[in-house]
Parts: C-alpha cells; structure tokens; sequence
C-alpha cells in the first residue's frame, strides 16, 4: 500500500488498541496488541508519518532508530541485587532501566499524557549482538526486565533487503507476532503531502514532467544512485533558504541531496529554466489581471513549458494561501485571549497592561510546553507565536496609550484587534482577486483545454487551496470545477452512445 494508506491503517490501530471497556480495560488485552512492521523503501516517509498519527491522535511520541543502541542502551546495565529464596540469600543479576523505556516515562511526564506511541526504526538492521533483544521485545515487549508501559502502541520499520546489505529476516514466530505492513513509494500521494510541506514549486514543477525521478535506487558497477522522497523535501527547504541568501543553486548544489548525477543535473538544468520562465511571464502582473503579451505565446510553447508556468501560478498562490490559513489561526488565537482579557477586567484582576503581560507569559509557557512534548503541529507552533508577537505589540501600545481604566483600555486594544482584522480580510480578497485572475488568464490563453484541467486539480490536491476555497469561496474556481465536470460527463455519454451503436 502506499504511504497515505498505510497512515490510515496505524491510526486505526491507535484507536482499537487503546479502545477501553467500562471497567477501564482495554478491550484488546496488551498481550494480544500487535506492534505493527512497516517495510518499505528508505526515504519514503515512514518516520514522517508516525509525526502525523501522534498529533491527529493527540497522544505522545517516542522515536529511537535502533541500530544506535548497542545491547547495554537498549536493554540498560546489569547490577546485582539481593534476593531471599527460602530464607537464604542469593546474588541475582538485575538491569537499570533501558533508555527507551526510560524515555517513555520522561515523555509521558513532560506532556501529562499516559497513552503514545513508541516508533523504533530499522528494526531488522540491528547487531548480532542486539538481534536477540529486538526478537524478545517484539514478542514480549520488554527491555531487559522493563517492560513497555501499557497504553504505548509499539510501531516498527525496516527496510527490505534489496535496500540494505544489513537487514536480518524474521523468522515465523517473530513475522506471527507483528502486523506487517509492507509499503510503497508513490508520488501521487506524496504530492499532497508536499504541498501542505511547502515543498518548492520547482520541484513540484520539474517532478510533474518526470514523474519517473520522483524515487530511484540504481545498482551497479558504478556503486549505488539513488533519490528518495526524503531527499527531495530536504533539497527543497534548504533551496528556499539559498534563495534568501542569493546562494547559487547549481549542480553542484542539487547533487549534495539527489545522489544520482543524471538526475541532479537534469533537475538543475530545470532549474535555471523554472527562473527564466519565472522573468519571462511576470506571474505578479497576471496575478493583478494583466495579461502580458509575451504569454499569447504559451499557446504553441512546448507541453513541458506550459506545466512550469503553472507551477509558477500554484506556487504563487500557494504562498498567500497558506498565508491565509496561518493568519486565521493566529487571529483565533488572539481572539480567544482578548476574550480572557475582558473576563479578567471585569473581575478586577489587574490592569490590561498586567493581565495581558501575565497571559503572555503562560501562554508562551503553554507553547513552550507543546512544543517540548511533541504535541504541537508546525502549522498550530507558528499561529501561536504569531499570536504572542500581536499581544506584545498590544501591551507596547498600552504602554504608550494606555489610561490605566478597564474600559478604556480594553477598547484600545479591541480598536488594534479590529485593525489587524481589516488586514486579514483586505490579503483574504487580494488572494480571492488573484485566484479569479489566475483563471481569466487561463481561459483566455488555454480555454479549457488540459491545461485548465491541470490547474483545476492541482488545486483540489492541495491542503491549503481547499482549505481557502472550502472557507473563502471564489465563484471562478466552482465554474470552471462545473464545466469541466459536465465535459467529463459529455464524454462519458460519447462513449456509452458508441459502445451501444457498436
């Protein structure tokens, strides 16, 4: 299954596991409660994944890729203790408590939460010395004589042997006390994450026309070459980064993270291409509802070409659309801790200087906290501290303005409030105008030809798209979604007419 499925399937597996009866139990006994295998190719975003299912989840996250512990680690150290059988003493040989499991409980502290998961990757990598261990902990659970705190569903991953000189097979008894899942890449589905990642447009771009270099493991005489999905997404953020820098970003560059130098080089000869096109087309002027002449053009441009310049127009967009969605939360955010300021007023806890300086504090804390624990989203992470920025800027303001009475104070603060809102929903129709002209323009240059259709689903793929259109409307993008839909039913009607007359 691909990597979005098999996502489905381990957060299927949280809630059955840690599904309770009315006594409290779980329904399913601890013993009887599998740990899941995933097997699949490197790179494809198996750790990625077990991120996403602990925060869908709400529950904790503990992750150790084994083949960096060594026997004494994994197990903890021997000491010995004292024991009375029978009246006489004996020496027995006892363990600390392994660091994984120690782990554990230190998570579990940090965030309150007792029920997580506990992802041990290259689990079938592990040393001679180790192998034995990992065969017990799979079956029993236990580290040495600590065993996994109940309410912890164990997930593993290893990768198959034609990946790794180092994997070790399972025998039957270890494979009839595991869910295996076995897992394939799948650029598709990777591409939905990777706009809600903000993957960098060229790369999305480039891997639309060579779908082929999304994931490559090659072997031969020559050594291994290899890109992966993972070295795509760390090629992208560092890109982004070079950019702001003015780095260049070169072959050289490129075949530090795509280690296959064919690929490396046709993706940065794309590259230079996906900026020339960028210069060319002018996407801001068509964004505003200019058409530039030069874009008349594009009509007889090669295939490759025209899927570049719409990359260049979804990654525009992208950008205030994801800008949108973090500017909601922030505002949300800010709008739940005015609500506390004003309760806090009225009950004379303060003045609004003091009450919004004391919530800062707590709730930078609260953050801090999440973030710790690993219970705070990226998205969530960046609307909050947006969030605490705008609370400081109220409390200078308050400084400056502020009379030291309730009312008056408040309803400074609340006219700041407002004014941000305006500015929220001033970018909110700037971004509804760009969109309604991205689509003007590609009617007026491409009709509704492939191009139309490429555009349309792109955008219906994409987590922050769907998340402005779905809350924001825009009347252009549900008329062209109508139209071409009624043109794939025409066709389909073509189609039945003629098998009948056949």
């Amino acid at each position: 299954m691909n990597i979005k499925d098999a996502k489905k399937e381990i957060v299927n597996t949280v809630h059955a596991y840690l599904q309770k009866d009315e006594t409290g139990s779980y329904v399913i006994p601890v013993e009887r409660q599998r740990p899941v295998l995933l097997i699949g190719p490197p790179g494809i975003g198996k750790t990625a994944i077990m991120e996403q299912v602990a925060q869908e989840c709400g529950i904790n996250l503990v992750s150790y890729t084994i083949t960096h512990h060594t026997r004494q680690s994994a197990i903890g150290l021997p000491f010995i203790s004292k024991k009375n059988y029978g009246g006489e003493e004996i020496d027995v040989t006892e363990y600390t408590m392994s660091e994984i499991i120690a782990a554990i409980y230190e998570q579990i502290e940090r965030s309150g939460i007792k029920e997580g998961i506990l992802f041990l990757d290259e689990i079938n990598c592990v040393s001679e010395t180790l192998a034995p261990t990992m065969l017990q902990f799979l079956q029993y659970k236990t580290f040495g004589n600590h065993r996994v705190p109940d309410g912890f569903v164990i997930v593993t991953a290893g990768n198959p042997p034609e990946y790794n000189k180092s994997v070790r097979d399972f025998d039957i008894v270890t494979y009839d006390r595991v869910k295996r899942i076995y897992v394939e890449e799948d650029f598709a589905v990777w591409k939905e994450y990777a706009y809600r990642a903000r993957i960098h447009g060229a790369i999305l771009s480039y891997l639309e026309i060579k779908k082929k270099n999304f994931y490559s493991i090659v072997s031969d005489l020559d050594g291994k070459r290899f890109v992966t999905a993972r070295g795509w997404e760390d090629l992208s953020q560092v890109m982004k980064v070079y950019e702001n820098l003015g780095l260049p970003i070169n072959f050289d560059f490129v075949v530090q993270y795509l280690q296959d130098e064919e690929i490396a080089r046709d993706f940065a000869n794309y590259y230079e291409l996906y900026n020339k096109y960028s210069n060319i087309y002018r996407i801001p002027e068509i964004l505003d509802g200019e058409i530039p002449e030069n874009t008349i053009k594009m009509q007889n441009a090669p295939f490759d070409e025209k899927l570049s310049l719409l990359g260049l127009l979804l990654d525009r967009l992208g950008q205030e659309f994801c800008n949108y969605a973090y500017c909601k939360g922030a505002q949300s955010e800010l709008l739940a801790q005015l609500n506390f300021l004003r309760s806090d007023l009225k009950e004379g806890k303060g003045s609004a200087k003091e009450i919004l300086e004391r919530q800062i504090s707590s709730y930078s804390a609260m953050l801090s906290h999440k973030k710790k624990a690993g219970m705070l989203t990226r998205e969530d992470e960046k609307a909050g501290y947006g969030a605490a920025n705008v609370m400081q800027e109220f409390v200078s303001l308050l400084a400056l303005q502020g009379t030291g009475q309730a009312k008056e104070d408040f309803l400074l603060i609340k006219n700041a409030f407002d004014g941000k809102e305006s500015e929220r929903q001033q970018a909110i129709a700037d971004t509804g105008r760009h969109l309604s002209n991205a689509f003007s323009f590609l009617a007026r240059v491409f009709g509704e030809g492939q191009e139309m259709v490429i555009f349309l689903s792109e955008l219906s793929c994409g987590y922050y798209s769907l998340k402005f259109v779905s809350e924001c409307g825009n009347e252009e993008y549900y008329k062209y979604n109508r139209l071409l839909l009624l043109k794939d039913r025409r066709e389909e009607l073509k189609e039945e007419i003629m098998q009948l007359k056949l």
